[in-house]
């Protein structure tokens, strides 16, 4: 039977920020032996979900981006993890920038030399602790259709000789090609955990003229590009409240109401960090030296581009937009390949401001803007003269809100351990290839619950509808496991009781042993009779005998936090006050 054909390519590249992972500090307290992208999930590495994810979109340009004291194991998985090489050709490279440290934030990272010189085309910003069920084409159909250039319209050179602008009518100077960032409902789903982070979000919904001009069905995949709306604010849960204790309340501008009448602000989503973002952000993060934060910086100040007069102009992007015009004037592919004359832009009807210029030759107002002390707090370099007004089209940060519904596909972050044993227990449940059938299943399925059964004993209880065991598990006698997943090479003594428990590659669990609401990671081993209670076990630790504890971390080196602390990082967030964002 000859094999299914390949996705062809889309011409976008991945890049896949993996770090160390402080915030799940029980179980990569040793970042250059495990670091955060390779904790299973599931009985996969974490960062093969969003390969998985990339790869099925179509996507095989994929850079994994680390500290250099993770890159060696990185490497090392890449090659030997069985899962990791199962997935298509070809493999993903790994970059570790030389100044990447501890505490770079992500739109730091992104200005890094390395990593700007490997920004080649419009590229997907994506965390390694992602899993995301959607359809990943659908969500590249969705910013093409409402974001895309007109084909050809890109040509070498302008502010970087490695890689494409898109220019003309159809490209940046036309007011073309914005962003797409994606957010999840925390609350209400099978996965949902208490006290998950959220954003405060804020969208207006597209206007006529800008909205895809295109028949669609009422479901499926191809129907996700008509929930977009536009974001036009955005910042993470803990800001939004600090900002309403110092102003005693939520103070919004007249220029967002003036511009947008009907606002949605929501509280209970979360941004996935995944965006699709043009080739121009790469300078956008350039230019703008005191961005620290992806999510808060680059995105939270470019979605307020959309209403905050003069701002466009202080974040530099009518120099980023007109250098492109510039670039496209100068520059050429073939004599007759762009003619001025045809003014492609004005024809079209299904994108704003159509038929407008962005020319800087148009006249400028007297009057100065008046900035808001948000930006001068923010840290951006206000040395300039206040620009003057002029007819500066930018383009929007969209955004796709993801159904709260029960039955929408699984989407969420594991950067938690609350997380990473509701989304592994979650993803158990599926049903196997073996049971479903391979086109049935679910992507994340594996091709048994129970990869070898000679291990299992027969007087014992594994419920195998909501239980993952791996392959080389031992179940003695007497044993009952419900809803858990087990890892490879694990031994469950006679009598041992599991229940809702993550048991990760190698440990040994001891005679007559109650564990639930547990994590236990690789190589550890927990004592006979022991009764634990929503614990977690450090990888290679040895929980006593008989030990009988609740809500309690097992490490061996309980000054973890305090050094941490100590060294200026946040042990709740990854990489400075850009945490959590983007798997850093």
């Amino acid at each position: 039977m000859p094999h299914s054909a390949p996705v062809p390519p889309t011409g976008f590249q991945a890049l896949i920020l993996c770090g160390p992972g402080v915030s799940l500090n029980t179980f990569t307290s040793n970042p250059e032996e495990f670091p955060k992208a390779l904790i299973p999930v599931a009985n996969r590495p974490m960062v093969w979900y969003v390969l998985d994810f990339c790869y099925r979109m179509g996507i095989n340009n994929i850079t994994l981006i680390t500290p250099h004291s993770s890159q060696a194991p990185l490497e090392a998985a890449l090659s030997q993890n069985p899962h990791l090489t199962s997935l298509p050709s070809p493999s993903p490279s790994v970059l570790a920038p030389s100044d990447l440290t501890l505490t770079t934030g992500t739109a730091e990272l992104l200005r890094l030399p390395e990593v700007q010189a490997c920004i080649k085309s419009d590229f997907l910003l994506l965390p390694c602790d992602l899993i995301c069920d959607i359809s990943g084409e659908s969500l590249l159909e969705a910013w093409m259709v409402s974001q895309g250039a007109f084909g050809g319209s890109t040509l070498a050179g302008g502010w970087n000789t490695n890689g494409p602008k898109t220019v003309g009518m159809g490209g940046e100077a036309g007011g073309r090609r914005g962003g797409l960032a994606v957010y999840y409902q925390t609350k209400g789903r099978e996965e949902s955990v208490k006290g998950e982070v959220t954003d405060f979000v804020a969208t207006a919904p597209l206007e006529q003229d800008e909205a895809p001009a295109v028949s669609h069905p009422a479901d499926g995949p191809a129907a996700l590009r008509f929930g977009l709306s536009k974001l036009v604010l955005s910042m993470p849960m803990d800001t939004a409240q600090e900002k309403m204790e110092e102003d005693k309340g939520l103070l919004i501008r007249h220029s967002l109401v003036k511009k947008h009448a009907k606002v949605k602000m929501l509280t209970s989503y979360r941004d996935a960090h995944l965006y699709v973002f043009p080739y121009w952000v790469k300078e956008f993060a350039h230019v703008n030296e005191k961005f620290e934060s992806v999510s808060e910086d680059i995105v939270g100040w470019w979605a307020k581009t959309d209403w905050q007069v003069g701002l466009g102009e202080k974040l530099r992007l009518n120099e980023i937009f007109q250098q492109s015009h510039r670039v496209g004037e100068s520059g050429s592919l073939d004599d007759e390949s762009i003619e001025e004359e045809i003014d492609i832009k004005a024809m079209s009807t299904t994108k704003a401001g159509a038929g407008e210029s962005c020319d800087s030759s148009l006249p400028e107002a007297p009057t100065e803007f008046q900035f808001a002390s948000r930006v001068k707090s923010s840290g951006i370099d206000s040395g300039i003269e206040p620009p003057h007004k002029e007819n500066l089209a930018i383009p929007p940060v969209l955004a796709y809100m993801h159904s709260s519904l029960p039955s929408a596909p699984l989407i969420r972050r594991v950067d938690t351990s609350t997380l990473l044993l509701s989304v592994s227990l979650h993803l158990a449940k599926l049903e196997s290839i073996e049971e479903a059938g391979r086109v049935a299943a679910s992507p994340f399925a594996h091709n048994q619950k129970v990869a070898e059964s000679a291990g299992v004993a027969q007087r014992c209880t594994v419920t195998k509808s909501d239980c993952l065991l791996a392959h080389n598990v031992t179940v003695e006698e007497k044993c009952v496991i419900k809803e858990s997943v087990i890892g490879t090479n694990c031994h469950i003594a006679s009598g041992a009781r599991l229940t809702r428990c993550l048991i990760m590659d190698g440990a040994v669990i001891g005679e007559r042993c109650q564990l639930t609401g547990c994590i236990v990671g690789r190589r550890s081993k927990v004592g006979r009779e022991c009764v634990l209670k929503d614990c977690e076990v450090q990888d290679g630790n040895v929980v006593e005998d008989q030990t009988d504890a609740k809500n309690e971390k097992f490490m061996m080196f309980e000054g973890l936090d305090d050094d941490a602390d100590a060294e200026g990082i946040d042990v709740s967030e990854d990489f400075g006050e850009d945490g959590s964002d983007l798997g850093f």
